[in-house]
Formats: C-alpha cells, structure tokens, sequence
C-alpha cells in the first residue's frame, strides 16, 4: 500500500526484515531528491541560499510540523542538529550556581538522562526519578510527585523509548502538571511526533514539546525541532546568533538581545540538508493525505499480525508473556520484550540478525518497531521454530 515510497531503502535491503523503525526509519525516496536538491540550492544560490531557507523553508517546514500537532503558532517552533543541543538550551535558562530542582523519569532518552544525570553531580543540582512502572498508575504518581516536589523543571517522555508506553491523554496529563505547578514543562514527543495523532493546541501554552525527524517522521538524522509556548521569556545562556534574528536591527546595548518568536532557542549555522529532507517527506504526506491518525492505524495492523504470526512460532523467550505493554492504545509503534537477562536479549539478537530479521535492543528488552514500508503477510518468523 505505501511501500512504492521507500523503493530505494527497500531494494538495498532485500531479503531483510526490518523492525527497527524505532532506531532508523526508513526514508521515502523523496529523501534522495531533497538532499540534492539542498546541493542544488547551495550551488545556484550561494551566499543567497540564506534568504531562500530563512524565508521559504524554514517557515514552510513550520506550517507542516504546525499542522500535524495542531500548534497555533508554527513561528514558536525552532529548529537543531539533534534534541540534546535543544535539551542543554533549556538547562541553561536556569542559573545553574543556584539551587535547581528537576523532575523527571527513569525511562527517558540519553539525549536528557546523561545530561541531568551528570548536572545532578553538582551539589546544587537535585534530579527526582519517578518510576515509570507500574505503567496503570503513572500519570497519577508523576503527578503527584510534581505536586509533592515543587521542582523547577518537569521533563517526561510522550512515549517512553524502552517500553513502547505512551500517555493515552497527553494534552490531559500536561494540563495538570501546570495546574500543580509553576515549573517548566518539557514532553519529549520523539517515539511520538509522526507516529501517534497528537493535538498540542490546548496545551501549546504551557508546555515544550521536543522531536525531530530521526524516528517516525522518516526523515533521517540532523533535524530536530522544539515548539516553544508563546510569551515564553526565558533567556538561554547557551544561544547562539540565529537567537538574534528578530533583533537585528535594534540598537544594540550591552544587554543580550532575543528574538520574539521561537527563535529565542535558535543556536547558530547548521547544515540543512536535514531539514530539506524532513520538509519533502513531511510534503509528500500532505500531498498524498497521509496524515498520522492513517499512519497509526495502519500500524497497529501490522502490529496485531505480527503478534498473531508469533503466538504461531510458541517460542520459549519472545512470545506474548514476555511483552512488556499489549494494550494498544497506549502503545507507541514498536513492542518490547523483556527477558531474563541482557546476555540472553543480545543473544537472541545477534540469532536474528543472522537470520535477516533486524531488531534493537537495550539491556535485557529486545524491540520490535513497525513502518509503513512493511506488509504484514511478509512477516516470517518461522525461524523461531526449534
């Protein structure tokens, strides 16, 4: 159905199963046209490219991204290489002489929990870990902690990247985190962004929402986004002179000027071949009426025939008793199986590799991610038989 888009991924890499969208998604051809088209702009344009990618690109990559979470402000979305560049800029709107308090989870991504983990080295600095098992009573725990703690910064994942857990109700959970606190809110929608129907008008005020195009918008590594709640005033001392656009023209003082919109968190000169390529698949979607509620959908088919096809294999390690999360509708687009031990997960790994079937693992879960440039009646794990 939606494989004509990916021929080039899928023909240097046939007679492999890939279930590894979660880690590098396959990129729709229009991938290729857009990074040449990049060199094409660059080659015509020169120094001129600036004005075509500031007053074209960028603003039209906005409306896209805008449209799909249904932001109202799609000037409040700033742009990086990758989310831990944006995740350090929000760490720098606090004095971090001072005390700062940070809450978050035990299942968020390195891009964060290596930085937090290493700031919490300072005596200053107290990180909070909230368990995200068991996952029934999450939101309510997390909640309540926020309520308990009162910290400074609040940052959670839409999907959680070792559990495929998602929050069902996302606009519903940040609403009361900004009713218990005054504290900056962060969701990582990264496992989310282009892969779950998400709608962040009710909450685009209270919250920054981080993604990019590595994962399920499909359009490869070097693009990365953060939507910023308008009004927002912080001053990041980690900025760079794209925060300055908006600016430009003031007379200068000595104090550090910002611009008004979401490019207060810009940094500096990046490559945008990235954003070329986010901004074509993203397209491509709209053109073809792809829209994430068709893309959800059709992934949780796949999903229920790869779990029939396992429940036909009975294989003692990766069956549905070791599924960490069944409940699809909080679920994200790749299952986790969790077994005794990180040596048995990376053995049956390596088992699989071997056979052509590519997973992602971390620790003692092994996962299983799910595309639109899969069919289901291809799934074969008949080498599970043993």
């Amino acid at each position: 159905m939606y494989q004509h888009f990916y021929q080039r991924f899928l023909q240097a890499n046939q007679g492999r199963q890939h279930f590894a969208s979660h880690s590098h998604h396959y990129w729709p051809d229009v991938t290729r046209e857009a990074t040449l088209a990049y060199w094409d702009d660059s080659a015509r344009l020169v120094d001129d490219k600036w004005q075509h990618i500031f007053g074209q690109m960028i603003p039209n990559t906005q409306q896209l991204i805008a449209d799909v979470l249904n932001l109202p402000s799609p000037e409040q979305i700033v742009f990086a290489g990758n989310t831990h560049e944006l995740v350090m800029r929000l760490f720098s709107c606090f004095d971090l002489t001072k005390p700062l308090k940070v809450l978050s989870t035990d299942s968020e991504f390195y891009s964060f929990q290596r930085q937090a983990k290493r700031l919490a080295e300072f005596e200053n600095v107290e990180l909070i870990i909230v368990p995200t098992e068991p996952f029934t009573t999450f939101t309510e725990r997390f909640t309540a902690e926020v309520q308990a703690q009162q910290p400074d910064m609040v940052f959670c994942s839409q999907v959680f990247f070792n559990s495929g857990y998602a929050i069902a109700d996302l606009p519903g959970f940040v609403s009361e985190l900004a009713a218990a606190t005054d504290a900056m809110l962060v969701i990582d929608g990264y496992h989310g962004f282009m892969a779950l129907p998400t709608d962040l008008s009710a909450v685009a005020e209270h919250a920054f929402y981080l993604a990019g195009s590595y994962k399920y918008a499909q359009g490869g590594e070097g693009c990365c986004f953060m939507a910023v709640p308008p009004g927002s005033n912080q001053r990041p001392w980690y900025t760079g002179w794209f925060a300055e656009f908006g600016t430009l023209a003031a007379e200068k003082s000595a104090l550090v000027l910002y611009s008004n919109d979401g490019n207060h968190f810009a940094g500096a000169t990046m490559d945008y071949t990235a954003l070329y390529r986010l901004h074509a698949v993203m397209l491509l979607f709209k053109q073809q009426g792809i829209t994430v509620g068709r893309i959800h959908h059709y992934v949780q088919q796949l999903q229920k025939a790869f779990l029939a096809e396992l429940t036909r294999q009975q294989h003692p390690q990766l069956n549905q008793s070791n599924l960490l999360l069944a409940d699809l509708e909080q679920h994200g687009h790749f299952f986790t199986f969790k077994l005794a031990s990180n040596s048995e997960v990376a053995d049956l790994a390596a088992f699989l590799k071997n056979k052509s079937i590519v997973t992602d693992y971390r620790g003692d879960r092994l996962r299983f991610g799910f595309g639109l440039y899969q069919i289901s009646e291809s799934f074969d794990l008949s080498c599970l038989q043993q």
